[in-house]
């Protein structure tokens, strides 16, 4: 595991831990919340994002009394320290995935601080160079859904790129539409997903209605059913997962050997879990690409920092922040995503 032992001996000294706060609406019509760990040491400071999208988990949160992470570490044993605490203090979160929200921004803060002390970035650590993100913008339609958000975007930019969720509401005409733009890198099925908001059943229809119109672009987590499997298994070779992967061993255990993944750090836990995780994409034609959870703060210069040296042509859903802002307006920052000044595990400049 080249990517893991690149890291895992570098020391950090933890002194302190502190939390903020942020809040934010999005363009999915919907409040975020995230919580912004520090840990601090010899005169530095490591910051990384808990992620867990359940408000009431950040209030108490907030009021939980700081783990034992105090002392002298590597991020080995950092992080095998952190796997034996309950970050949740004995109260479960709402739901299960958030304890790996937690425990990844807790990682990635100590990452990000191991760096700062050694007076390096992980991109000398990985000994990768930086390289120009290519991004996509992730939206939704509407209710009723329409492309009038799409016309929007690309009249202000022709070259923006889309990552989009069909619904079985979606119809031939607004099928038709998208598809005439040729901007439409990714079409997640969200067919993982069980007692969200964003949920959709397995619809035979409407997986032959998207595979047909846009036979060149991802497929993203489709529900492998009686009805949708033969028709799933003939395009492997597009089909990406993102739900169902939390560590390499999920990975190998989907349905079909896929041609892409989408990685999202947060939902490994562990830096171990994610970089073996991508190493073994790397190694068996994985292809990769990136992916956002509505991140507020640092946790979005992160998942672009990673994309930049680890997969940055593929259509990463990393978009700058303003493209979830509802307030924002063009001109909005464009693909691919310069990516400059890194220090520590974070970037310097406006996501």
């Amino acid at each position: 595991m080249a990517l893991y032992d690149a890291i895992a001996d570098l020391p950090v000294s933890i002194e302190s831990e502190s939390r903020s706060r942020h809040r934010g609406e999005t363009t999915s019509d919907f409040e975020r919340v995230t919580t912004e760990i520090a840990l601090s040491g010899k005169d530095a400071v490591g910051r990384g994002e808990d992620v867990t999208y359940d408000e009431v988990d950040h209030q108490a949160f907030a009021d939980a009394p700081s783990p034992d992470l105090t002392g002298d570490w590597t991020i080995d044993s950092f992080s095998t320290h952190l796997a034996e605490i309950d970050l949740f203090a004995g109260d479960p979160p709402e739901r299960e995935s958030s304890r790996a929200h937690r425990q990844w921004a807790y990682e990635s803060a100590a990452l990000d601080l191991a760096c700062r002390q050694a007076g390096t970035d992980l991109a000398s650590v990985l000994e990768r160079e930086t390289d120009p993100v290519r991004f996509v913008v992730s939206t939704r339609l509407g209710d009723p859904p329409s492309a009038d958000r799409i016309e929007r975007l690309l009249s202000a930019d022709p070259g923006v790129e889309f990552k989009l969720d069909p619904t079985p509401t979606w119809t031939t005409d607004l099928v038709s539409a998208l598809a005439d733009t040729t901007a439409v890198r990714i079409l997640d099925l969200k067919g993982w997903y069980e007692g969200t908001d964003v949920d959709v059943p397995a619809d035979p229809e409407l997986y032959e209605l998207v595979r047909d119109a846009f036979p060149d672009v991802i497929i993203e987590d489709p529900a492998f059913t009686d009805e949708t499997r033969e028709l799933l298994v003939a395009e492997a070779d597009r089909i990406a997962f993102d739900y169902p992967v939390t560590d390499l061993e999920s990975l190998r255990s989907l349905p079909v050997d896929p041609g892409w993944c989408n990685v999202k750090p947060s939902r490994f836990g562990s830096l171990r879990s994610l970089l073996e995780t991508i190493e073994y994409c790397l190694e068996n034609d994985i292809r990769l690409y990136g992916g956002g959870q509505f991140e507020l703060g640092v946790g979005r210069e992160q998942i672009q920092l990673l994309a930049s040296l680890l997969y940055p042509e593929g259509p990463n859903d990393v978009a700058p922040r303003a493209f979830n802002d509802p307030t924002a307006s063009p001109p909005y920052p464009e693909s691919p995503l310069s990516i400059d000044d890194v220090v520590g595990f974070r970037i310097d400049h406006e996501s």
